[in-house]
């Protein structure tokens, strides 16, 4: 895989009150009892096509064109990608999150091994273990459910809860075993078609040894309620 294309990544996962820009009526609700709503906490329960639709919205807002289009009742993307507002793709999540800055990839969304040994981000921990099975051993991040966007250092440097608070939808429909083996893939952009999306990133909701590794790879078609999304577009 190789990125050729400069691109702006999303400093934070969008949220509520920038959501509501669009929407003014959407409302995050409640997970496991927690808050969700407040105006600094990431959007969630968002499905991919209105993440798309705040995607156009935002263009519009800055005169750039268009990165989807409505096919039906879906959103699709427009071929090739031009310098709009878009979800980033699943290859440009996974450098930033894995290589940008770094001499070798990160494993975790901090230093070291599992668990982390210093607070790090929002995941499932000590505050929520009476409701989810897998929740990180005597971590405890202050948080039951989301947490208002900077509440953590940045990890990797310029960028907020890459790894951690709510997963975020990406580009690029799913597929098993993305691109061809053994060939170099430039730009992907993911299969041109698919009943769902990738999904990347931890959220509250997720504690395990696996689920908070970078490399790990979720899917979804529904919004959720620790499921957001953060913007990116192309810089030329």
């Amino acid at each position: 895989m190789e990125l050729t294309r400069p691109f702006y990544l999303g400093v934070t996962e969008v949220t509520n009150a920038q959501f509501r820009r669009f929407d003014g009526s959407h409302d995050s609700g409640r997970g496991e009892g927690a808050v969700l709503n407040a105006d600094d906490q990431p959007v969630v329960r968002v499905d991919w096509d209105a993440a798309a639709r705040f995607c156009n919205w935002l263009s519009r807002q800055e005169g750039l064109p268009e990165a989807y289009v409505q096919q039906g009742e879906r959103m699709v993307a427009v071929t090739p990608l031009n310098t709009g507002y878009r979800l980033p793709t699943e290859a440009e999540w996974a450098y930033v999150a894995r290589v940008h800055g770094r001499e070798t990839p990160s494993r975790y969304p901090w230093d070291g091994g599992y668990p982390p040994v210093a607070v790090s981000g929002n995941y499932a921990d000590v505050r929520i273990r009476d409701t989810l099975a897998d929740t990180v051993p005597g971590y405890d991040d202050g948080y039951r459910g989301s947490a208002p966007i900077g509440s953590f250092a940045p990890w990797p440097e310029g960028f907020v809860d890459l790894g951690g608070n709510v997963a975020e939808w990406v580009h690029d429909h799913y597929a098993v075993y993305p691109g061809v083996p053994g060939q170099r893939v430039t730009d992907p952009v993911g299969p041109a078609s698919g009943e769902h999306h990738v999904v990347r990133g931890a959220s509250w909701r997720f504690g395990s040894i696996t689920e908070l590794r970078l490399s790990y790879r979720d899917y979804s078609r529904a919004a959720r309620d620790d499921l957001g999304f953060r913007v990116a577009r192309y810089a030329r």
